[in-house]
């Protein structure tokens, strides 16, 4: 099979996942190697059956027996007490390899996808991200068991039959390997295109998976616009197209293992007819075409097997070429090599000609934003959907880093702190609260992993939540399904909110976090959250402004630009931009509740 320069470099990569279990390969490789030469004492034990037992006129019936018998015998010592221990130990080894192999670049992989950014997840689907993850990286297990233990087994195999033979007859060997070149330059052929093919069957799998993964999670979306037929045709396109990939693959395939199994196909048929031809001749015992026969069976079944491992290795490629493709995306947010770490923190924010735009050949969502925020403030942002309210909040945590301007904390840029450190010292509630499908303990605990029961409990009890958690079938040991679906939006609101008690920040910050929810909810859910930001610098942006009267300052934003701020009173009696969209908020809040405005 041709190896190109990328896969050379891939595979070299990939040994270094090998490189600590290298004494188990080698280990795995040494006992093969005997599993696999004790099928090559059949055709010898054949010869001397044939040529020095039955054809042996010196010995008598009995003695002729006797020595089939103690043949027999030994031949079942090896078959059935040898052979089965080697095996055994053989795939255990191989298969307990291959795993940890890939449990380390599992391991490795999500400490990596956890260093990407929103940017990334933003632009990619998560079914597809899975799938290179899961379906690939166990292709790549293929490259350890086959690549590394059983083509060299193989080869070893034809190496030692070859051998065998040499001593046997010159001649009728090198008849046997006459066919080795056309079988060589077969299989370049045909697997040097397969690994294209390859690829593009596995894209076409992970395209089909992050369809379904998707529709799965908007299984309510579905239903409730009753489009069911609609995305039945949806998905019989992306199947279809997988299909598509998947028959192209197999036909190529396919061509390849008729052309090469024909070739091997050939030398047997070449040798036993020579063979004949020197038995009748008298050149040639009978014992030793039969061993030929034999060995001709040993020397292309491991032949026939380096086809499979071709198409089995030509698949590990493609998967290692996805593997690295997704490994070598670079991180967006990286910390300075002389990056510090956040340790105590005062609150004070401060931001100074701030532009961001997501793309570089984009337009700024964020024009030259200049802020003040002092100790123990809290600050709203409002305006219309689109202004960059939550694209401000989001580069405090460093999600993304600004495109121009500085943000400072404390005095010192953001960016000088270690990543890690700095989100340590930021507690946020989102509009959307997502909760992982384990217990609602376990989803409290994610604001502090090793935090007691007690602390858990006054956490929820501060949330206001530790009510509703008593009164689920299992408590705090409730699963919550996957999302929270089991849970309303007020009470996954609220779960939310107690893992930020729990973590207890200096700095707070609310993005819409009561928007989703009812007023009768939002209402309940206002009272926690002010009871949360006390005593801590506090952002909020929100879409209701009832919610935010209270701030120490709200700041307007329009189309990236700060175009207000002050408090609720002053931008009132001020009457511009926000008193305008405070009483048409006012207005439709009493429409919805039918009072006359």
């Amino acid at each position: 099979m041709l190896l190109g320069g990328v896969v050379l470099n891939n595979i070299y990569r990939y040994l270094q996942f090998v490189r600590p279990y290298k004494w188990q390969v080698i280990a795995t490789i040494m006992i093969g190697i005997i599993k696999f030469v004790i099928p090559l004492l059949i055709p010898m034990m054949l010869k001397y059956v044939v040529d020095d037992i039955i054809g042996n006129k010196k010995l008598s019936v009995d003695e002729k027996v006797a020595h089939l018998w103690m043949i027999l015998a030994i031949m079942l010592l090896i078959f059935v007490v040898v052979r089965p221990v080697v095996e055994y130990y053989r795939q255990y080894f191989a298969q307990w390899t291959g795993s940890k192999v890939l449990y380390d670049i599992r391991d490795q992989l999500f400490t990596h996808m956890q260093k990407l950014s929103f940017h990334y997840y933003a632009n990619h689907r998560a079914g597809e991200i899975i799938s290179r993850v899961i379906n690939d990286v166990e292709q790549t297990k293929n490259f350890v068991i086959t690549g590394l233990m059983n083509l060299w087994l193989d080869m070893a195999t034809i190496v030692i039959a070859i051998a065998i033979m040499l001593t046997m007859d010159v001649k009728l060997t090198l008849i046997s390997i006459i066919i080795l070149p056309i079988y060589a330059i077969s299989v370049k052929y045909f697997f040097g295109r397969l690994r294209g093919l390859t690829r593009i069957r596995s894209q076409a799998l992970a395209e089909l998976q992050a369809h379904l993964h998707e529709r799965v999670q908007g299984m309510p979306i579905i239903k409730s616009f009753a489009i069911e037929e609609d995305e039945q045709r949806q998905f019989d396109k992306q199947n279809r197209n997988f299909l598509t990939k998947a028959l192209d693959h197999t036909s190529w395939n396919a061509k390849a293992f008729s052309v090469v199994n024909t070739v091997t196909d050939i030398a047997p048929v070449m040798v036993i007819s020579y063979a004949g031809y020197e038995v009748v001749r008298g050149n040639l015992t009978i014992g030793t075409m039969v061993a030929f026969v034999g060995y001709i069976e040993r020397l292309y079944n491991p032949l026939r097997r380096l086809v499979n491992s071709s198409t089995t290795l030509t698949q590990s490629f493609a998967s290692m070429d996805r593997l690295f493709e997704f490994m070598d995306e670079k991180y967006d947010i990286e910390d300075k090599q002389d990056a510090i770490e956040c340790k105590k923190v005062e609150g004070n924010i401060v931001f100074e000609n701030v532009s961001f735009a997501y793309e570089q050949n984009e337009e700024p969502v964020l024009h030259n934003i200049s802020l003040n925020i002092k100790k123990g403030e809290t600050v709203a942002f409002v305006g219309m959907s689109g202004g960059g309210k939550s694209t401000l909040v989001s580069l405090i945590p460093r999600f993304y880093d600004v495109t121009s301007g500085r943000i400072l904390l404390d005095g010192i840029d953001i960016r000088d702190f270690k990543v890690r450190s700095l989100r340590d010292k930021i507690g946020m509630v989102f509009q959307d609260s997502i909760l992982f499908s384990d217990s609602i303990k376990e989803n409290i605990l994610l604001g502090k992993p090793n935090a007691t029961d007690e602390e858990v409990i006054a956490a929820a009890k501060a949330a206001n939540a530790h009510e509703f958690i008593m009164n689920l079938p299992n408590g705090y040991d409730t699963k919550v399904g996957e999302r929270g679906v089991k849970l309303s939006g007020g009470q996954k609101q609220r779960i939310a909110i107690a893992r930020v008690f729990l973590k207890n920040p200096p700095l707070l910050i609310l993005d819409e976090a009561t928007s989703a929810l009812d007023l009768e909810s939002e209402h309940f859910i206002q009272e926690t959250l002010e009871r949360l930001a006390k005593n801590r610098t506090t952002l909020m942006v929100a879409h209701r402004l009832s919610t935010i009267t209270h701030a120490d300052r709200i700041v307007l934003i329009e189309n990236g630009k700060i175009v207000e701020s002050g408090t609720h009173e002053e931008l009132m009696n001020k009457k511009g931009s926000y008193y305008k969209l405070f009483m048409i908020q006012q207005v439709n809040r009493a429409e919805m509740k039918g009072q006359p405005h």
